[in-house]
């Protein structure tokens, strides 16, 4: 054996378990590594995980404080509006709204819109504006609103899929998929129903109209961000409204 080879020798024996150390260390790292990409891989799936659990939680408070709500009012013992009377103003609205729309807002919706107004103790001028600023001034209603985090919205009405089935069982009607939402009687009965329990829950139309548009969550967050709840969407809403009762009474 060469003196070059024995002196290679004697120094991988004596760095031997330095070796070994070495390489133990590299194992170790790559093992650290692996499992720290597999535990963000975890971290990310739990936080989708918590989101959706989140989201699901917050509709069902949605969901019981509407049926609490609809149950205590059931039992109130509210005067009934005169049939000739709602069909009387029925008729007359019907029409503005068909004018005011340049004929996209069809006389039947108009008609069928004051009669489940009235009926509900909801403004009715206060549902046409909202169809209008939901449809941006179109009535189309096979409308599809553009995709969110939460999904899109479809129909006159804008409901999404989430909240549609609970507000129709609300309304004592059958939700079995979102093409109803494109049936705009059914549509403008789910948003006068809506209407009706925010605007009852808040007794105020900014509120009940912010959380319209922004959803319950999305009012509180906007009310700890600006101090009120004077949206567009609510003061556009209300303003347009408005003016539609002057027409109405000929005041303008």
């Amino acid at each position: 054996m060469s003196k070059y080879l024995l002196v290679n020798e004697v120094f991988l024996l004596k760095n031997k378990k330095y070796l070994y150390m070495l390489t133990g260390t590299i194992l170790s790292l790559i093992a650290a590594f692996s499992y720290t990409l597999f535990q963000n891989h975890e971290l990310k799936e739990d936080l989708e995980k918590e989101k959706a659990e989140t989201l699901m939680l917050e509709s069902e408070k949605d969901y019981q404080q509407m049926v609490s709500f609809y149950k205590q009012k059931g039992k109130e013992d509210k005067p009934q509006k005169s049939g000739y009377v709602i069909r009387k103003k029925a008729e007359k609205l019907s029409k503005q709204f068909k004018k005011e729309s340049d004929g996209r807002f069809k006389e039947e919706w108009g008609k069928f819109l004051v009669r489940e107004a009235l009926r509900n103790d909801v403004d009715p001028y206060i549902v046409y504006e909202l169809l209008r600023v939901e449809t941006g001034n179109k009535f189309d209603p096979t409308l599809v609103g553009p995709e969110t985090k939460y999904g899109r919205a479809y129909g006159m009405a804008q409901f999404m899929e989430n909240t549609a089935p609970w507000i129709a069982e609300m309304a004592g009607m059958k939700y079995e998929s979102k093409e109803q939402l494109f049936d705009p009687y059914y549509a403008i009965q789910l948003s006068i129903v809506y209407l009706d329990y925010l605007h009852a829950k808040y007794d105020d139309w900014d509120k009940a109209l912010t959380a319209y548009h922004r959803g319950i969550y999305g009012l509180e967050k906007y009310i700890q961000k600006e101090g009120h709840a004077k949206s567009w969407y609510a003061k556009e809403i209300q303003e347009k409204a408005e003016e539609q009762e002057l027409i109405a009474v000929g005041k303008k």
